[in-house]
């Protein structure tokens, strides 16, 4: 699967959530997340924007918990970041990390975050709320298929497409000179 994503970053969180209740959007998850960065010794795959992760993520909306094992790629970065991802959930979080520490990869980086996500269309708005000594501001990811939706979404929320970034979050924090790994 591939998928269109983009970023607005230094958000006002209060101010998203009304805009996004306003224009009538589906909250879809209300989540606490530790998402469990792999990768082999070399950090070849960081290197290319790629990771390997096993997600497990404390659902607040349903009460329950759940986890996902995946890697991801990057196929462009020009106009928005384009990943190649593949995901899928496992039942167990410890199995998945024995399976990628039994290919050679090693744990690089947890990060714990808060997310809520918000469906508009077909497009997920994500607010994103790292732990402060990874990430120290709020983020909305804007993830789709359609282009189109992106910009209207973008527009909807009192924005331009010049406030958008593809950069990836270590990039993100590395131009704030903030350490991410």
């Amino acid at each position: 699967m591939q998928e269109i994503e983009t970023r607005i970053i230094d958000i006002d969180v209060d101010d998203i959530r009304e805009k996004l209740l306003s224009l009538g959007t589906e909250k879809v998850k209300v989540e606490n997340q530790i998402n469990n960065i792999f990768d082999f010794t070399d950090k070849r795959l960081l290197s290319k924007n790629g990771y390997a992760r096993i997600r497990e993520v404390e659902d607040l909306l349903h009460g329950y918990s759940h986890y996902y094992m995946t890697t991801k790629t990057l196929v462009s970065q020009e106009k928005y970041k384009i990943m190649d991802e593949h995901e899928i959930e496992i039942s167990n979080a410890e199995e998945g990390k024995k399976i990628f520490l039994s290919l050679g990869l090693e744990l690089i980086q947890s990060i714990k975050k808060y997310r809520e996500s918000y469906r508009y269309k077909n497009t997920l708005i994500e607010i994103d709320i790292n732990d402060k000594s990874f990430c120290p501001f709020p983020y909305i990811e804007l993830e789709s298929d359609n282009e189109e939706e992106i910009k209207e979404i973008v527009h909807l929320l009192g924005y331009s497409m010049k406030d958008t970034t593809s950069k990836t979050i270590y990039e993100l924090l590395d131009d704030k000179g903030v350490k991410g790994l």
